[in-house]
């Protein structure tokens, strides 16, 4: 008779007899960090906690090294604006802004003439779609119009990607 539960991907399953349980441990369904309960449980723990179920998880051994603490490339950046792509993206070991392919002036030129194309162009895809969107009711051609300037005038001092926009 099952009396075992876990916790998977698709929320609580069971009953499961112990066999069922032993099975999907072998499996690797069950992790040691899986919670799992069984009649007389008091609450809800993790798999390789439970006693009678230890023994069958082979020793945790990480499939890979601990990432490196964070460096210098992860400091952030006061003039970077709202919204845009995460801090360290744009940035060297030395902390020197990387320079972007792109071009603020074509973007700005892009921008102009067909709306949010401009921003695509610079790797703001959501942005340049929804002004393409909405030009068709006029709305999206004049926000296309004044983020163009916008553009031109170098408010946008940084690609999609985080890196610092050329002339």
């Amino acid at each position: 008779m099952g009396e075992w539960y876990y916790i998977g991907h698709y929320g609580q399953l069971g009953p499961l007899t112990r066999d069922q349980i032993n099975e999907l441990i072998a499996a690797e369904v069950i992790a040691h960090d899986t919670y799992v309960w069984k009649v007389g449980m008091a609450e809800w723990i993790y798999a390789g906690r439970v006693t009678e179920l230890a023994s069958h998880f082979t020793s945790f051994a990480p499939s890979m090294s601990p990432p490196p603490p964070p460096g210098p490339t992860e400091l952030p950046n006061p003039d970077r604006s709202f919204g845009s792509a995460p801090v360290y993206a744009g940035y060297s070991r030395t902390l020197a802004p990387i320079r972007s392919d792109k071009s603020r002036l074509i973007a700005g030129i892009l921008q102009l003439v067909i709306p949010g194309v401009g921003r695509m162009y610079l790797g703001y895809g959501a942005y340049g779609v929804l002004q393409l969107l909405f030009s068709t009711c006029g709305v999206g051609y004049i926000w296309s119009v004044i983020d163009g300037v916008i553009i031109l005038a170098g408010g946008v001092k940084y690609d999609g990607y985080g890196r610092r926009l050329g002339q």
